[in-house]
């Protein structure tokens, strides 16, 4: 409400910057509870695709309208920064708060999810590694980007669509709570209607304001799409998974979490791609080289920290250290 009094009221575009990016946290907050009590029926493969795929709302609606606002920079690092965040900084520091709720001093998950989302992960970074070299050296192939970047969308959709049966029939039984949900079950679904509709004008808001609001605080593009909506349109799998890993519900916390950068990676950005076609400015997989390296090698960091189905505090601590560093060149950049 106080994001759409400023937007409409002022012209203080920093504060409706700033007010927005703290609405989508908050929404995302919303999300995350009414997840979780909608999830009280369920197990931790279909609860953590669930939180993941609502979760994602804020993302999908501040990509479609950077687009419409041909804020393609902002839109392309908006859902790595989501990657990012989630795979680095969010899984990193669940794995200390694992370790720290570990009688052994060991958080230990189950290995399928991590090799499944390891394998999701580098099929999308594999697309966009190749399409990002073929951009560089000009070939024959850089002249169809947009083309290529289409059937590479569908290509991964449908990998994802073979997957995600198997995973959900193997599913644990339903996940256990400490005490009643939060919502009834209507109460929650409606909640999860509500936060959707109100992340769309949030995000429509925070678009209009963004490029005066860099302009005065003097900061990137890329990075405000890479770190500030990164973690503020991530703030379920933030606080959900770090809480949840500090509980000592491990194989909950890497299904949320795990399940964010899969759908981030193999459904959200190829579905904006295809999306995208319906714009005059078009999302492909051609990107920055720095992010290129960076997403190759958190698929690889991600897959051999957390395949063995253990990690230790210190792998946690640098998966954050990743994050950190990637942050830094972004913000010089």
């Amino acid at each position: 409400m106080v994001a759409g009094v400023l937007h409409y009221a002022t012209n203080e575009d920093v504060a409706v910057f700033v007010v927005c990016a703290a609405a989508l946290a908050g929404l995302a907050w919303i999300v995350a509870q009414g997840t979780e009590s909608v999830g009280a029926r369920f197990g931790p493969a279909v609860t953590g695709v669930l939180q993941s795929t609502l979760g994602n709302l804020p993302e999908l609606f501040v990509v479609l309208f950077a687009l419409s606002a041909g804020e393609t920079v902002v839109a392309q690092t908006s859902i790595l920064g989501s990657l990012f965040a989630n795979a680095l900084l969010v899984l990193g520091l669940a794995i200390v708060a694992g370790n720290r709720a570990s009688p052994d001093g060991c958080m230990r998950f189950g290995a399928r999810l991590p090799n499944d989302t390891g394998v999701l992960t580098l099929l999308a970074a594999f697309l966009i590694v190749v399409l990002g070299v073929s951009d560089r050296i000009g070939d024959r192939a850089s002249h169809h980007t947009v083309e290529i970047s289409v059937i590479g969308a569908v290509v991964l959709l449908f990998v994802y669509a073979a997957w995600l049966p198997g995973y959900l029939r193997g599913d644990q039984p339903a996940v256990e709570h400490e005490g009643a949900p939060a919502f009834a079950f209507p109460v929650a679904l409606c909640l999860l209607a509500a936060a959707g509709i109100g992340a769309a004008f949030v995000s429509d808001w925070f678009i209009s304001a963004l490029d005066p609001a860099v302009k005065s605080l003097g900061i990137s593009k890329a990075f405000t799409g890479l770190v500030i909506v990164g973690i503020a349109g991530n703030a379920v799998e933030n606080v959900v998974g770090i809480t949840l890993a500090a509980k000592g519900k491990n194989d909950l916390a890497l299904s949320v979490i795990k399940n964010s950068v899969s759908q981030i990676a193999v459904f959200l950005y190829p579905l904006l791609v295809l999306l995208s076609l319906a714009f005059t400015h078009r999302l492909t997989f051609v990107v920055n080289p720095v992010l290129t390296g960076a997403l190759a090698l958190t698929a690889i960091a991600m897959w051999g920290i957390t395949g063995d189905g253990k990690a230790a505090a210190f792998e946690g601590w640098a998966l954050a250290g990743f994050y950190v560093i990637l942050a830094a060149i972004v913000w010089y950049e």
